[in-house]
């Protein structure tokens, strides 16, 4: 069955979501406090964690942090705060979505679920893929084994992050919108959170690029997008 950590500190939400995945056939704990949180991310094998941002103990972001060093889970912001700096802060420490409150539970379910199968998909439990490998000068991509190299050294790299460098290197010289990336990646049609692709894609230069602001790899082209040079 799978295994949910919901770490909410308002009790009416907490419940509302907890009733909802369990009627979807998930199994579900509810945490109300950030450190107590942490301790079950990291203690047990939870698929999928939800996060409040505004918690007692440890905050949101803090946990995101902490979650994704340990972790490849993902990982659901759901908080009150819309601003675009805390969704933008959020993806950078490694959170998959953010829901903004008040939310459909509906919709918070079916974002969990299609998390949950890009997960397994990425994580090598869906149909294998015919070219386990992308080699493009010293860039090395090893899809079975989910490790990117660079001059021969491994660098580490995120889940969302290793997908998008897939996909772009798949679809070499062809150019990309922060869009078309955001729906390709992240499957959902959601314009304010387009940000996270300009996050994901610094972090991948900051990590592939001998020097980010001339990059080798992935090129912007002003006004259209992002393009992968094969």
């Amino acid at each position: 069955m799978t295994k949910i950590l919901i770490i909410e500190d308002e009790q009416t939400i907490a419940s509302l979501e907890r009733d909802y995945f369990e009627l979807h056939g998930f199994s579900v704990d509810v945490c109300h406090d950030g450190i107590e949180g942490l301790a079950l991310a990291l203690g047990d094998d939870y698929n999928l964690i939800i996060v409040d941002l505004m918690l007692p103990g440890l905050d949101g972001f803090e946990l995101c942090r902490r979650i994704r060093e340990a972790k490849e889970v993902p990982i659901l912001v759901v908080s009150a705060r819309k601003e675009e700096i805390d969704k933008i802060r959020t993806f950078n420490l490694g959170a998959d979505d953010y829901v903004t409150k008040p939310f459909s539970p509906s919709e918070l379910v079916a974002r969990a679920k299609a998390h949950l199968t890009r997960y397994e998909r990425l994580l090598g439990k869906g149909r294998p893929e015919e070219h386990d490998e992308i080699r493009v000068r010293g860039l090395h991509i090893d899809k079975t084994s989910r490790r990117v190299y660079v001059g021969g050294d491994e660098v580490p790299i995120t889940t969302k992050e290793f997908d998008l460098l897939v996909f772009l290197a798949s679809h070499p010289n062809r150019v990309f919108s922060k869009t078309e990336l955001f729906e390709r990646i992240w499957g959902m049609d959601s314009n304010g959170d387009i940000a996270t692709v300009t996050v994901h894609i610094r972090k991948l230069r900051s990590k592939l690029e001998t020097d980010p602001a001339q990059p080798e790899y992935i090129e912007t082209v002003w006004g259209a997008g992002y393009r992968f040079n094969g």
